[in-house]
């Protein structure tokens, strides 16, 4: 059996070892070259492997940027899942912050590889787009939406929140080098996360205060 047939759960520690080296390599190369300026001999060079051997795991170049992109897809989603209709909504929407201005400072390599598949009209994850994304977020922004109903919070269109979250928190990641070059040497360093944080929970959540009775 080849190895792109094979059941994940019958690899050998070893192999899956080799795929996650590759995997490693891969997320480098397509983050700083994009998918189309990468190329299988520049993964194999980034693994310290033969290009025969990452073949040996993976059938090309897209079958290895697929499963990064499903990936990163678990991962981007996750924050957006903890999000809980029983809490208060201001927290939630501050602790939603909170968790994507930590994957901007923990995962820049993989908001990049994101960022560029997007940019290119998400030509290899638009179904994943279209299904999974669309009905996570239509869930969440009926949690919105009831907060909404019931006063908790302001009224403003959900969608448009959740993308403005998404735009100001993955700036910090995508545009960290603008980031750190403006805030000069003084502000640069690892504090300008928990400074933004602390800006942006309270842009978002003064803005998001109900009105007074």
């Amino acid at each position: 059996m080849s190895m792109q047939t094979e059941a994940p759960a019958r690899r050998t520690r070893i192999q899956r070892e080799k795929r996650e080296l590759i995997l490693e390599a891969a997320l480098d190369v397509f983050s700083t070259h994009g998918f189309r300026g990468s190329t299988i001999d520049q993964i194999a060079e980034a693994a310290g492997m033969s290009k025969p051997n990452v073949l040996y795991y993976f059938r090309g170049k897209e079958d290895i940027h697929k499963t990064l992109m499903q990936r990163l897809l678990d991962t981007w989603l996750a924050p957006l899942r903890e999000f809980d209709d029983s809490g208060d909504p201001i927290d939630e929407i501050r602790s939603y912050i909170r968790r994507k201005l930590e994957m901007a400072r923990d995962y820049p390599r993989e908001s990049r590889l994101f960022a560029n598949e997007i940019l290119q009209g998400a030509p290899r994850i638009m179904p994943l787009l279209e299904g999974e994304l669309k009905a996570l977020c239509d869930e969440k922004a009926e949690v919105i939406r009831g907060w909404m109903r019931d006063g908790k919070i302001a009224h403003a269109d959900p969608w448009h929140l959740i993308f403005s979250i998404w735009a100001t928190t993955q700036h910090y990641a995508d545009f960290d080098v603008q980031v750190r070059a403006v805030l000069g040497p003084t502000r640069g360093g690892e504090d300008r996360f928990e400074d933004a944080a602390l800006f942006l929970e309270n842009l978002f959540t003064q803005g998001l205060k109900p009105p007074r009775p």
